[in-house]
């Protein structure tokens, strides 16, 4: 959109960033480097690359970025967003593009404060534990149990995210609950 002036671009960006910031997947990804040893340059980039796309297409439907969002996480961070959250960064994210090209920039503004406060502290545990099965003490047999944790620094709570315990046995194959079926490494 060439009509669109330099000071609602500039402050549409402001707006990208401040949301992208805010999401905890994201923050998530980062953190834990789930994008490689350049996971904070590619969530730059992926600020860049969302207002782009916001002004080169014209009329974006909801659905539209929410489909480029979850491309983007799932291509730069190999992460796959289940919890639904991508619809509220692209709900989001196109209030505020069509507010800033409405020139509401107090509107902008104050939303772009209200994110910036409610950023999260997102803290990953893992820890090492020990297989049931004591004969074999190798470290093959042990399992990591990481609880992800995602607190926000404002005074309201955010969701906490535990994955369970998976413990290894001598069995090449396990059947998981879920239904999935986990084929190892032979060992040497």
């Amino acid at each position: 959109m060439a009509a669109c002036s330099a000071g609602s671009r500039g402050l549409f960006g402001e707006a990208v960033r401040a949301v992208l910031g805010s999401w905890p997947v994201l923050q998530i990804a980062v953190e834990n480097g789930f994008g490689g040893a350049h996971s904070q340059e590619k969530a730059e980039w992926m600020v860049g690359a969302v207002q782009q796309y916001f002004q080169t297409n014209s009329d974006l439907e909801q659905y539209e970025v929410e489909e480029t969002l979850l491309g983007m996480m799932n291509d730069e961070f190999d992460t796959l967003v289940e919890d639904g959250s991508h619809s509220l960064i692209a709900q989001q994210l196109c209030v505020l593009y069509s507010q800033s090209q409405r020139g509401d920039t107090a509107v902008v503004r104050e939303k772009i404060a209200q994110l910036s406060q409610k950023k999260y502290n997102v803290k990953a545990n893992v820890q090492e534990a020990k297989a049931s099965d004591e004969e074999d003490e190798s470290s093959e047999d042990e399992a990591e149990d990481m609880d992800c944790e995602a607190t926000a620094s404002s005074s309201s709570s955010a969701p906490s995210v535990s994955v369970p315990e998976v413990t290894r046995n001598d069995q090449e194959e396990e059947e998981e609950v879920d239904g999935w079926t986990v084929v190892r490494r032979k060992k040497k």
